[in-house]
C-alpha cells in the first residue's frame, strides 16, 4: 500500500504497487477502456506480455483500487537500449541512456473519470522512481493530443525534439532530468509558435530552445518555447 485518498466524488481509493498478480485485471482493466473508445487508434493497447515485462521488474506500475476493484492504472518503462532509444532523440550520450525511465501507458475506468486520477497517478508514480538508479523521464506525444500533453507539462516534463517516429508517425519527444528540472519562465527569452507549423519548432528544437507549455488562442493552438 503506497496511501489512500479521498476523491472529489468522495470514493476513498487505495494506491498500491502493482506485480505480476495483478496482470489479469490490468488486461480487464484495459478492454474496459477499449470498449468505451470512439475512436479506438487513440490508444495502443499492450499485451499481456509487455505488461508482464514491466511488472517483473522491467518498469514500474501502480493501481488504483476502489473496493478492491482495480479502477485505474500507471506505468514507466525500463525501455531496450536500441536505436530507436528516447534518450537518443533527446540528445542524450549514449551513456545516460540507462538512466532513462518512458512515461508509458495510463488506463482509467470511465466511471471514475473527472476525478484527475491521471495527474494524481503520475506525481505518486513520480515520487516512486528510484533517483538512484533513473535520472530521466521520456516519453512521445502526438501533437493536438492536448489531453496528453496536458499531463506531460503537469509533471515537469519538456519538449525537447519532434520527429517522424514509429514508422511514420509525427511526435514530440518529451524529457524530465530529474536531478536538475528545468523551470517554466526561467529562460531570458520565448516565443509561441503555432502547434501546426512542424517546421518551425523543429529549427527552434534544433537550436536548443524547449517547449515549456501549450495554451488555446482564437481557437487555435500554441507551444511556448523557452531558450
Amino acid at each position: 500500500m503506497i496511501k489512500k485518498i479521498l476523491l472529489k466524488s468522495g470514493k476513498e481509493i487505495a494506491i498500491e504497487r502493482l506485480t505480476k498478480d495483478h496482470v489479469d485485471v490490468v488486461l480487464e482493466l484495459q478492454q474496459t477502456v477499449i470498449d468505451e473508445l470512439t475512436t479506438k487508434s487513440v490508444l495502443e493497447p499492450l499485451s499481456k506480455d509487455e505488461f508482464l515485462f514491466m511488472l517483473n521488474g522491467k518498469g514500474l506500475m501502480i493501481g488504483a483500487f476502489y473496493n478492491e476493484k482495480l479502477i485505474a492504472f500507471r506505468a514507466m518503462l525500463e525501455p531496450e537500449l536500441d536505436d530507436e532509444h528516447l534518450g537518443k532523440d533527446a540528445g542524450l550520450p549514449e551513456s545516460e541512456w540507462p538512466f532513462v525511465l518512458y512515461s508509458e501507458i495510463t488506463n482509467i475506468n470511465p466511471e471514475f473519470r473527472g476525478n484527475n486520477l491521471q495527474v494524481l497517478l503520475g506525481k505518486i508514480l513520480m515520487d516512486e522512481v528510484d533517483t538512484k538508479r533513473f535520472r530521466y523521464i521520456c516519453t512521445t506525444v502526438a501533437p493536438f493530443n492536448i489531453a496528453s500533453l496536458k499531463d506531460k507539462f503537469a509533471h515537469g516534463l519538456k519538449i525537447v525534439s519532434l520527429k517522424i517516429k514509429y514508422g511514420d508517425l509525427l511526435r514530440y519527444i518529451l524529457m524530465k532530468d530529474l536531478a536538475s528540472p528545468v523551470e517554466e519562465g526561467g529562460s531570458s527569452e520565448s516565443r509561441n509558435i503555432l502547434m501546426a507549423n512542424t517546421e518551425e519548432q523543429q529549427q527552434l528544437l534544433g537550436s536548443g530552445w524547449i517547449g515549456t507549455r501549450i495554451e488555446k488562442t482564437n481557437e487555435e493552438w500554441f507551444v511556448r518555447y523557452e531558450k
